[in-house]
């Protein structure tokens, strides 16, 4: 996948919470999905990322580990690898073994912080009343969430977060032509102390990588 793809993917991970025209319910439990989220001093997961078309046929998957601490996370994937630690964001394209090295603006933050994407959803979205579901024979309530704005890249998003943890499951935005990016979360474990070291590129490890700094 392209690296907006990986950015898409953050956003998929992180989408918790929203705070206009919403259920209560649905707010309650993001909050607390959000909550624990935050609390977390490091979390480690697996994911599954496709692309369906209008149809819902499979165009493009991509499997890899996310690491997050914060505003600070870690992506590994077959292809790209991403750190940011909250001010520094490093891209390793692993076929041509070339990492670019760039200082986010205000709004490319947004493409790829946690906790700014979290601020993104907290205006424009109405909430919908939760309903039960079960995923891979788990208890779990989906949440829909609408914007209120017509210019918004994407029409719906679909938050399925476990009933008895509040961890999320599965994230499902469709974008206003219908097509949709579908991330199904696994291994989710909160119980990792990450240091900022995890979240920074470490050019020993890749000696032979050739370093573009757009800084």
């Amino acid at each position: 996948m392209k690296k907006r793809n990986i950015f898409i993917l953050t956003l998929l991970l992180i989408t918790l919470t929203i705070h206009a025209q919403q259920s209560a319910e649905a707010k309650a439990l993001l909050d607390k999905t959000y909550a624990l989220f935050e609390a977390a001093k490091g979390i480690r997961l697996s994911f599954r990322a496709a692309s369906l078309d209008t149809g819902g046929n499979e165009q493009g998957t991509m499997e890899g580990t996310a690491i997050i601490r914060g505003d600070r996370f870690r992506l590994e994937t077959g292809d790209l690898d991403i750190w940011f630690d909250g001010t520094t964001q490093w891209v390793l394209m692993k076929e041509v073994n070339e990492v670019n090295i760039s200082h986010p603006t205000g709004e490319e933050i947004e493409s790829v912080s946690p906790l700014a994407l979290l601020r993104i959803y907290r205006n424009g979205y109405s909430l919908m009343p939760p309903v039960n579901v079960t995923v891979n024979g788990k208890k779990a309530q989906l949440i829909r969430m609408t914007p209120t704005a017509a210019n918004k890249e994407y029409k719906m998003v679909e938050a399925v977060v476990d009933h008895n943890n509040y961890r999320l499951v599965e994230v499902k935005l469709t974008l206003q032509n219908g097509s949709k990016q579908v991330v199904t979360i696994s291994d989710y474990n909160a119980n990792y102390n990450y240091s900022d070291t995890e979240f920074q590129f470490d050019q020993s490890r890749h000696p032979d990588a050739l370093i573009v700094d757009l800084r």
